[in-house]
């Protein structure tokens, strides 16, 4: 049985305690080896809120146990242009390592799909790391499926 202590809240950006715990939820993600393995920089800290604020298109979202803030997520809406509708992607989403397995991660997307549902989205993206079979496989168990011939890539600027 799901805990029902734990509840699934939209970051209000006015809301100083709450910006901090998803602040607090992203350093903790950024720090973890499936993150970037190191802490947020100051000037990523001290910017970040406002231009999330200024982004319509951002919705972040905490899993909190009580007041304590146990996972979080990041989403944009973007558009499909063969779908001629809004959808939404998970940029970042991640649980505690002490909460893991415990339904959080689960929990936070069906609150990101009841989310898309509201904004008439027509999918969910995400990516996730190959080397991360946990994330993968909570995935897979909640209807994701790899995108067909698909490969993510990037180029710094």
């Amino acid at each position: 049985m799901p805990d029902p202590d734990i509840e699934i809240i939209r970051v209000d950006f006015d809301d100083a305690d709450a910006v901090r715990q998803y602040l607090d939820m992203l350093d903790a993600y950024a720090l973890d080896p499936m993150g970037a393995g190191q802490h947020l920089s100051a000037e990523v800290r001290g910017r970040l809120l406002d231009d999330l604020r200024q982004l319509p298109g951002a919705h972040c979202l905490l899993a909190r146990r009580g007041k304590s803030p146990i996972g979080f997520a990041t989403c944009f809406t973007g558009y499909s242009t063969f779908r001629a509708r809004p959808l939404l992607n998970i940029h970042d989403i991640a649980v505690l390592p002490e909460w893991r397995g415990q339904s959080v991660g689960r929990r936070l997307l069906a609150a990101i799909a009841e989310l898309g549902g509201q904004l008439d989205c027509c999918r969910i993206t995400l990516e996730v790391r190959a080397d991360n079979p946990g994330a993968r496989g909570l995935y897979e168990s909640s209807g994701f499926v790899p995108a067909p011939c698909s490969l993510f890539m990037e180029k710094a600027l």
